[in-house]
């Protein structure tokens, strides 16, 4: 009786001769994370937040900048009740605009001090705001105010630089530090050179602590700006006064009834 012989047609496998099948690269973390994908991860810092900004209907944005070490129950803790209360005002009053999107929304650095008043008042108003945070030592972590879909995360601090600017209409710089220094001078700068699309709207709060920190008048004396240059600011002490400068400057500028493309830089 003859016996059947294996069949020789099929090559025997060696599971140890398999190659190794890499992920696909959009889902290669170890490549997401090289330097080679900086690009990659740059690029994912301006397309989530839009695609957050367009889902939630988000126009424009007021942005407040100040100290992240002023408490409410601090030494200087009335700019914390000032910048609560300016932005509940601000979120109150552009409640009422029929636009079916939503204008001039509290936007913040997302930590404590002056950016948790600011998101505070915002939601207590009832309305969305936004929150920019990014990874520090110490200081920065997100406080709990934020509209949940308008909280991020940075890595890069000049993408979220690019935020703060890329929405705002109008900016509220409370009493701050070197953070807040840097953020206020850097859209200055973008202002007074006409690198913004549209006017912004550059409110300091606190005329005695700001005229104290910047000579602005010793910078025109010594010609390192123009005399004009000084229009660019505006000083309030309260928060009523600060919010009719905004209602007048933004109304003057962006017509409450019309819904404007978003602010964009010219290049």
């Amino acid at each position: 009786m003859s016996q059947s012989k294996p069949d020789d047609s099929k090559p025997v496998i060696d599971a140890s001769t398999i190659a190794y099948r890499r992920p696909v690269a959009y889902r290669n973390e170890e490549f997401l994370d090289s330097p080679d994908a900086r690009a990659l991860r740059i690029l994912s810092e301006y397309l989530e937040p839009l695609s957050h900004f367009r889902d939630q209907m988000v126009e424009d944005t007021i942005v407040f900048f100040g100290s992240a070490r002023i408490l409410e129950m601090g030494p200087m803790g009335r700019y914390y009740d000032d910048a609560r209360k300016l932005a509940r005002l601000i979120t109150e009053w552009t409640a009422t605009f029929e636009t079916g999107t939503h204008r001039f929304v509290v936007c913040s650095g997302g930590g404590p001090g002056i950016m948790e008043a600011a998101n505070r008042g915002a939601q207590e108003a009832g309305g969305k705001t936004v929150g920019l945070n990014i990874g520090l030592p110490f200081e920065q972590r997100p406080n709990p105010w934020i509209t949940p879909e308008l909280s991020f995360e940075f890595h890069y601090f000049f993408m979220r630089k690019f935020w703060f600017a890329y929405l705002a209409k109008a900016l509220m710089v409370f009493p701050g530090g070197f953070g807040t220094l840097d953020e206020m001078t850097e859209l200055l700068t973008l202002a007074q050179t006409q690198k913004l699309e549209r006017k912004i709207l550059i409110v300091l709060y606190g005329t005695s602590y700001w005229k104290e920190v910047i000579n602005f008048d010793a910078l025109v004396k010594h010609g390192m700006i123009s005399p004009e240059d000084l229009s660019l600011v505006q000083f309030a002490d309260d928060p009523a006064e600060a919010l009719r400068l905004l209602q007048e400057g933004l109304t003057r500028h962006e017509p409450s009834n019309v819904a404007p493309a978003i602010a964009k830089s010219r290049v």
